[in-house]
């Protein structure tokens, strides 16, 4: 810590503690306990269950749950190719236009995701690009909206590579192509696991946008969560967000897997 003495590390690690419990710790806690009750009436959950868990894991629950793995899998790739390929194109460009670069990628979570939803909906609600009402406008949503993250993470990256490798495979004949794939990107590639990974997590918990462009055969598990508590079933809504939260825990830590034996490479 950046702390020396014992009273201000104990200060510290109260403050940290007053800070995560209720604001972090506490909420979590609450819903871990009411997907497995039937009751809520004290300070304690009662009526010990594990059928919420069993209705969260089958049926239309295991349908959603499918089909957001399935889109954040999905925009999460998409968003990762568009934003380190314009990460790697803006590197070239002048200060001035590179930030014009940035400006447009950070563009649509500078808004509501509302008005991203909305807006996809008008420019697809007709031919030729006629996508409403598919499970593609709702991947293409996602998209949009990890894509800023992903192009983030990797200008950043790009920005601390050190150029002697580059130079020093072109100064042996390596080509250009050849030493985006067998150099830069090799280099690159903790960082664009730890992007994957990020809009991975954001994507499976999307709802705003996804609220507006959602067809009947293609409902994302938080859409599930939000119709289970809006009519009153909060238990139930309880067990699909732990399913929900193990589900994209499971994928990040195979995703640090991966992060870490390419930062060991």
């Amino acid at each position: 810590m950046l702390v020396h003495s014992r009273g201000a590390r104990w200060a510290v690690w109260a403050v940290f503690a007053v800070l995560f419990l209720p604001l972090f710790a506490l909420p979590l806690l609450v819903v871990l306990g009411a997907s497995s009750a039937t009751h809520w009436s004290g300070v304690l959950p009662s009526g010990p269950t594990v059928a919420n868990f069993r209705s969260a894991t089958r049926g239309d629950a295991l349908q959603a749950l499918t089909t957001s793995l399935v889109t954040a899998v999905t925009a999460s790739l998409l968003a990762l190719a568009v934003g380190t390929w314009a990460a790697l194109a803006a590197a070239g460009l002048k200060k001035r236009y590179r930030r014009i670069v940035d400006a447009l990628f950070v563009l649509p979570v500078a808004v509501p995701s509302v008005v991203v939803g909305l807006s996809l909906l008008v420019a697809f609600s007709k031919p030729p690009m006629l996508l409403n009402g598919t499970r593609w406008i709702v991947i293409l949503a996602h998209t949009v909206l990890v894509t800023a993250f992903a192009h983030q993470s990797v200008s950043a990256a790009i920005t601390r590579l050190d150029p002697a490798y580059e130079q020093a495979a072109a100064s042996l004949g390596a080509r250009p192509a050849y030493v985006l794939w067998r150099v830069r990107l090799p280099l690159l590639l903790p960082s664009l696991t730890a992007a994957a990974g990020l809009c991975f997590a954001l994507s499976m918990g999307e709802l705003s946008a996804t609220m507006m462009l959602y067809p009947p055969d293609w409902t994302p598990l938080p859409v599930l969560i939000y119709s289970a508590t809006d009519r009153g079933a909060l238990f139930a809504g309880s067990a699909l967000a732990v399913v929900l939260m193990a589900a994209t825990l499971i994928v990040l830590f195979a995703v640090s897997r991966v992060r870490n034996r390419a930062s060991y490479r």
